[in-house]
């Protein structure tokens, strides 16, 4: 099978054999079989977050977005604060308008570090304040955002704490537990490396069943329905994305094989050298200061003669790999290094970043 590489933060390149995984004979979703399938995954990817019997995991079938969403509507009952740093925590900040829920929004500049320091101050103002979301990796531009210090920050006040982990789970060291998290998202087709469609929250199994009786502001989309359905049944509520759950199996298994610290490592190998060979092209990353995950880099476009980023997204897209676009007001562009690649793949990469600027003369 012809291997494309997703230098992106997802969806991402995955093996021959998560793809493979989702050929199967056809299968009722109501079925024990699948609903044992459905146990081994949500149980898995608790022990991944590394969380205990106090834990559960809620799977959803749409997208990373889905499970924001899911997590916002079924949570929060009450004042909210929302830390934004990119487009990631804007969203959370569009989603609490679209509900309607009382939020407070603790804006800072994509190249400002997020201040622990106001967190707690906006605690201390407003005692209302009852629940804190974070985003712990941001890929609007590849800094990570300082969780274990925000959690230790929302139990001192009291507050539940919930982290969008869609774009780290999986490929940086995480800690449920040690962190204070009461609820995290995530998605099957980025550090995980398996396919797009499903998302899940894994949430202490004490704060998801104090939302029994919240407001259901979504049919579709409550945690706690899920959960009760899921607790009684062993099946979701509606159909579930078959295929994508199959694959989602194969790529756990994938990671329970390589190793978590494995991974860690191959992506960190991955990162070091794509950043080394784009700064030996030319190409300055925006971050020298600020901490960044090792998942993601972003990199200002260059000032050179002939330069166009569609043309180079273009050439390099004939050439086997995808890159993506900045998502802030400067020029940039981002590269991701997760996924099924190793460090060949980034020196192929490399390569053939060469070969196009010549191609485009762009000096």
């Amino acid at each position: 099978m012809k291997k494309n590489i997703l230098l992106t933060p997802g969806p991402i390149t995955t093996t021959d054999s998560v793809k493979m995984a989702q050929v199967f004979p056809d299968i009722c979703p109501r079925e024990k079989e699948f609903g044992d399938i459905l146990e081994y995954v949500s149980k898995s990817l608790v022990k991944i977050a590394g969380g205990d019997e106090n834990y559960v995991c809620v799977l959803l079938g749409g997208s990373g977005t889905a499970g924001m969403d899911a997590m916002l509507n079924s949570v929060v009952n009450g004042k909210v604060l929302i830390v934004n740093n990119g487009a990631y925590g804007k969203r959370f900040v569009e989603i609490a308008k679209a509900y309607s829920l009382n939020f407070k929004e603790l804006f800072f500049e994509w190249d400002e570090e997020v201040s622990i320091e106001k967190i707690e101050s906006e605690l201390k103002k407003d005692k209302e304040i009852r629940y804190i979301i974070i985003v712990h990796h941001e890929t609007t531009t590849g800094i990570l955002n300082p969780v274990e210090e925000t959690g230790n920050i929302a139990k001192k006040y009291g507050c539940v704490f919930i982290v969008d982990s869609i774009s780290s789970f999986a490929g940086i060291p995480f800690d449920i537990k040690k962190y204070n998290i009461d609820f995290t998202v995530s998605s099957s087709n980025k550090c995980i490396q398996g396919l797009p469609a499903l998302s899940f929250v894994i949430c202490k199994k004490e704060e998801l069943e104090k939302t029994k009786n919240y407001p259901k502001r979504s049919f579709y989309l409550n945690l706690y329905s899920e959960y009760e359905y899921f607790k009684n049944n062993n099946q979701t509520r509606f159909t579930a994305p078959v295929q994508t759950i199959y694959a989602l199996k194969k790529a756990i298994e994938e990671l329970f094989s390589e190793g978590a610290e494995n991974r860690h490592k191959r992506y960190k190998e991955n990162n070091e050298i794509l950043v080394k060979g784009m700064e030996k092209l030319g190409f300055k990353k925006i971050f020298n200061n600020l901490k960044e995950s090792g998942l993601l880099t972003t990199f200002f476009e260059p000032e050179y003669k002939n330069y166009s980023f569609d043309k180079m997204h273009d050439l390099l897209y004939q050439k086997g790999f995808t890159i993506y676009p900045g998502k802030i007001k400067e020029k940039t562009f981002r590269l991701g290094n997760i996924g099924a690649i190793n460090s060949t793949d980034i020196r192929n990469f490399l390569n053939a970043m060469e070969e196009v600027l010549k191609e485009m003369n762009a000096k």
